[in-house]
Order: structure tokens, then sequence, then C-alpha cells
């Protein structure tokens, strides 16, 4: 079996892990380190950087060798923060060693890695930006970058804590990030003079990206916003924030292509994933999402010309405890944005308050809401094998545009229940058919399964 192990070694150096064999830089000394197939015996104890030793099998560990949960890459020029005047667990800002060491990782011809060994550091808004010259950058976390603590506003004011901006062939490795939200959400919910908050991590144009196992915790607006960006996956990221923690977003997209989001578990106070305009072929597959607001795609139609969403699939997905499951919501107002070819397959609700919803009167707080109608398309949404329990009696509820009726929405082997009952559904202007599954009475003129042939269904009718 393949084991990948590591040792910590101090300074620059590479790996050579098919010959079983690390090479570094002590004190400007060449050091090798050979890791016999038998034994654990001969590894030597330095600090620093890492390398990964592999084939590495069938031997009893020693103290110094440990499971690398992430494997570094081979050949990897290594910077590690600490080598610049980064300091953990001692209070001090090591935004400059952060940035530093960025700017040499960046720079390099060859692949290099910006290392974050164990131990917490403070670090304020900054801004890691490309372009990079060699053709992958990784950013290997091992350890916590926490939000200055003195005062919310020092991140607040920016709209951004950390973020990654103009790179292709990056790749984020674990790590806790921890913004320090709650002085934020204090401010907000006594409605005092506050800062616009901070998202904990942004991505402006970045393509082909990997982020995978960061845990972002108490951000004071969204964890993470990907902005601009193409062909990146968002893998074993654990999102948290209270349940009232107002505007926690877990991740926020918009104006991107080709974004993968899997293996997540997201638990916020607001919506888990928000799919904003220019959004097209996303994929969310496998993640857990509750509390918070569920999957939306909006809110929408803010503006007139606003770039369309489509080909969205999320799948093999469960709620719990959400105020919302599967919500698509847009602003009643003109516009010429559209959402189509969506897919919701294999989707488990456990209480939760609105498992399905088209809301195309979205107006939160009733303050300057527009009497229009919105003119922003909905077409072809499909809800495939979706089952559970609703919190409220109306488990679905289309209430879609009234001069742009949402159209080829199709319902197949759709099962909620509210108290142990099939739930109801209530629909207005919108065209569709049902088929292979369970719910009860429709608050309707038309029966579920049966296809509405008028332009414009009454207020109340199903399909």
């Amino acid at each position: 079996m393949w084991v990948e192990q590591y040792v910590r070694l101090h300074g620059v150096g590479s790996c050579s892990p098919r010959v079983k064999r690390c090479l570094g830089y002590v004190t400007g000394q060449k050091n090798i380190v050979d890791m016999p197939f038998d034994s654990a015996a001969q590894v030597v104890k330095f600090i620093g950087f890492i390398c990964i030793l592999k084939p590495f099998g069938g031997c009893t560990l020693g103290a110094e060798v440990l499971f690398a949960i992430f494997p570094l890459c081979a050949n990897a020029v290594i910077y590690n923060v600490q080598n610049f005047g980064a300091k953990p667990n001692n209070g001090r800002d090591s935004t400059k060693a952060f940035l530093q060491a960025w700017s040499l990782a960046c720079s390099s011809t060859t692949p290099a890695m910006m290392f974050i060994p164990r131990g917490t550091y403070l670090v304020n808004t900054v801004a890691f930006s490309g372009p990079c010259k060699s053709a992958r950058v990784t950013v290997r976390i091992d350890g916590k970058i926490q939000a200055p603590p003195s005062s919310y506003w020092e991140i607040g004011n920016y709209g951004t804590w950390i973020l990654f901006q103009g790179i292709n062939g990056l790749t984020i490795n674990g790590g806790i990030l921890d913004a320090r939200g709650s002085p934020f959400w204090i401010c907000r919910r006594a409605s005092a003079y506050c800062p616009q908050g901070a998202t904990s991590l942004s991505f402006n144009n970045v393509k082909n990206g990997i982020v995978s196992g960061i845990v972002s915790i108490d951000s004071q607006k969204a964890h993470m916003a990907i902005n601009g960006c193409k062909t990146m996956k968002i893998r074993k990221v654990t999102l948290i924030a209270p349940a009232q923690s107002p505007n926690t977003d877990g991740i926020d997209i918009q104006s991107s292509t080709g974004i993968k989001i899997l293996d997540s578990s997201i638990r916020t106070g607001d919506d888990c994933i928000a799919i904003g305009p220019g959004t097209k072929s996303l994929l969310v597959q496998r993640v857990v999402c509750g509390p918070g607001h569920g999957i939306s795609i909006g809110s929408l139609a803010r503006s007139p010309n606003e770039a369309g969403v489509e080909g969205i699939k999320v799948k093999d997905v469960t709620l719990t405890g959400s105020d919302n499951g599967l919500r698509i919501k847009t602003w009643p107002k003109p516009s010429n944005g559209f959402v189509k070819n969506v897919l919701y397959q294999n989707i488990v609700m456990n209480n939760v308050r609105n498992p399905i919803i088209i809301d195309q009167i979205y107006c939160p707080g009733t303050k300057g809401c527009s009497d229009q109608n919105s003119g922003l398309k909905i077409s072809g949404v499909t809800y495939l094998n979706v089952s559970g329990t609703s919190a409220t009696p109306i488990a679905i509820r289309f209430h879609c545009s009234a001069t742009t009726p949402c159209d080829g929405i199709k319902l197949s082997n759709v099962n909620l229940t509210y108290s142990k009952q099939p739930a109801k559904t209530f629909c207005f202007s919108a065209l569709g058919t049902s088929s292979a599954g369970q719910l009860g009475t429709s608050l309707s003129v038309g029966q579920l399964g049966t296809s509405l042939s008028v332009g414009r269904p009454t207020p109340g009718s199903c399909f």
C-alpha cells in the first residue's frame, strides 16, 4: 500500500519521492535523508518545510514521521512564512511575511509553495495577486489564520479579508480561517453605524483553481466569494457561522464558469450557496447544508441588464433545518436576465421550512418594494428524486412573474411530507409537469400531473 509520509525540514528544498530521498537545506548545508522501506529509525528531525516521501510501507512509525493529509508537490520550491518573520501564537501581525512569501512563490518559474506551518497567525486585509510565472502555485496551510482582535473595522472596511486575484493555476490546501465576526454581527443587529463587512476568502479572475480542506469560521459576511473565475474545484470545505449571524453566506458565485463544489459542509446564517448573475456550468454535489437559507439562485434582477444563469446542477445534497431548500429568487423589476437548464437531483430535506420555492416577488424587509412584475425568464428547471420533510404545510411554492411565466418546470419523484402527511403545493404563473411522486392537495385549479395549457395560470394554480 502506498502511504504518503512527510518529514519537517528547515528552509527551502525539493522532493524526490520516487527514489525515497528528501533533499533540504539546513543552515546552508544540503542534507539527504534516506527512507528505507522497513525502518523509520533513520528519520532525522528538522523544523520547517515539508517533503513527501513515497513509497513508504510496512514500517513502524516513529514520533518524527507524520501522515500528510495533503501531499506536497514533488520538486516544488517551498517558501515558509516563518522564514520571513511570521511568528505564530504571539499576537503580532504576520501580513508582511505572508506577502513576502507569496511574492517569491508567485515569481518562481518552477512550481512553488507558500507554506503556513502550525500555529495561529494574525493577518490583516491582504491581496495575493498574479499573474504568476509558473504553471501552478500552491498555498499550504497547516495552521490557523486569524483576523486582528482589536477591531472589526480593520477588515470590515475593505469588503474582503483574504483575496486571491488574477492567477492561473492556484491550489490552496488545508487550514483554518477565523474572521472573528461576532462583534460585527452585534453591530449589524443593533442597526448601529457599521462597516460594510468583509468576505473571508475571495477569488477574482482565478483560472484552474483548487481549494481543498479549508475550514472557515465566523466570517463577518460571506465565507467565500468566486467572481469572474473559470474552472475551479472547491472540495471538502467546512464553513461555519451561527444560525442567527446576518448575511453569512457560505459561498457566493457570480460571473463564473465551470465551478465545482464537492463533498462539503456548510452551516451558516444565510444562503449555503448563492448563485449570482453570469454563473454557468456549476456543479454542486455531495454537500450538507443547514442551518441557513438553503441553496439559492439569486437574488437576480436587481438591475435591468444582467447576465443570465444556466447549466446549474445540484446533486446528492442534504438540507437540514434551513429556512429554504432549493430557491430561485428574483426582484420584481424589469430585466433581460434569465435562469435556464437547472437540475436538482437526489435531494433530501429534513424539516426545511420552504423545501422548493421560486419567488419572483422577492423583496426582503418590504421597504422600497416595486409593484412591477419581474421580467426575468425562468425555464427548464427539473426537480428529480426530492424527498423528506417540510416544516410548513406548503412544501412547494412557485410564485412566478405574472407577465413572464415560468415554463418547463418538471417534478419527477418528488415526495415531501408535513406532519407525516403529504405536503401541499402552491403555484402562480408556472407551467410544467409532474409525475411519480406523492404530494397532498394542490392549492390550485389543476392537479399535479396535469399540464395546464393556459398561457398564464390563475393565482393558486398548479400543473
